[in-house]
C-alpha cells in the first residue's frame, strides 16, 4: 500500500502539468521529465540500446513540446526508485529472468499508475512472455487492434506498428496488458522500434522517422492516459 500511495504521488506531481493534453495536440509539461531504462537479471543485454532513449527524448521535446532530459535513469525491477518513473523502458536480445519479489513490485508499479514498454530487440520473445505471465498471471498479453489509439496520436498509423528491422520477416505486432482498463504494457515483437531510435544502424531515414514518430505516439498516450 505504501508502494502504491508513493506512485500515486510521484505520478501525480510529475503529470499534473499534462492535464491539458487532447488527442494530437502538443504539450509543455512544466518541469523536466526522465526516461528510465530496466536493468534485469537473466543474462539478457538490458543495456543494448546506446542512444535510443536520449534520440527519442529529443525527438519528443522537438514535436510534442515536451521538456524530456536526455540522460536516463536506470532502474531495477526490484527496486522502489522505479515508483520514481512514470515510463520505463525495456530491451534486450535474450534471457529475463523476474524472481518473486521483483514481480511482485513492478506488478505493484504498474497496477499503481507506471508503464512499461517492452522492445523486443530479436531473442527476447521466447523468455520474456513468460515473465510477463509471472506480472499478471490472470491477464492475457493480447494484440492491440490496429484501432487501438496508441497507434492514434500526433502521427497516425492505420496499420500498426511500423517494420523497422526484418528479424524473421514477420509482420510487426504491438501487445498489451491491460489492467482494469488501463494500458500498463506494450510490447512491441518484430519490430524493433529501439533500434530505430539508435543512431548505430544506419537505418534509412525513412524507417528511423517511422520509428521515432510511433515512440513519441507511446509516450503521447502514456502520459495522456496517466493524467486522467
Amino acid at each position: 500500500m505504501k508502494m502504491l500511495l508513493l506512485l500515486r504521488t510521484r505520478c501525480f506531481l510529475l503529470l499534473f502539468p499534462l492535464a491539458g493534453l487532447l488527442l494530437g495536440s502538443s504539450f509543455r509539461p512544466a518541469a523536466n521529465l526522465e526516461f528510465a531504462m530496466m536493468k534485469y537479471s537473466g543474462g539478457g543485454d538490458w543495456y543494448n540500446d546506446v542512444h535510443s532513449l536520449k534520440n527519442l527524448a529529443d525527438f519528443c521535446n522537438q514535436q510534442l513540446g515536451t521538456n524530456f532530459l536526455e540522460d536516463h535513469a536506470v532502474v531495477e525491477p526490484g527496486g522502489t526508485d522505479i515508483f520514481n518513473y512514470p515510463f520505463v523502458y525495456m530491451t534486450g536480445h535474450g534471457n529475463v529472468v523476474f524472481n518473486d519479489a521483483e514481480a511482485e513490485n513492478l506488478r505493484n508499479y504498474l497496477m499503481g499508475g507506471g508503464f512499461l514498454f517492452i522492445n523486443d530487440d530479436y531473442g527476447m520473445d521466447v523468455y520474456i512472455r513468460p515473465q510477463i505471465k509471472k506480472l499478471f498471471p490472470d491477464l492475457d498479453l493480447v494484440e492491440l487492434p490496429y484501432s487501438y489509439p496508441i497507434y492514434h496520436q500526433k502521427f497516425s498509423f492505420p496499420n500498426g506498428l511500423p517494420k523497422i528491422h526484418e528479424h524473421d520477416g514477420k509482420p510487426a505486432q504491438g501487445f498489451g496488458i491491460v489492467y482494469q482498463g488501463r494500458l500498463v504494457l506494450f510490447y512491441n515483437y518484430q519490430c524493433d522500434l529501439g533500434d530505430g531510435w539508435d543512431d548505430v544502424h544506419n537505418d534509412p531515414e525513412e524507417k528511423r522517422q517511422a520509428a521515432l514518430q510511433m515512440g513519441a505516439n507511446i509516450v503521447q498516450y502514456v502520459f495522456a492516459l496517466s493524467s486522467n
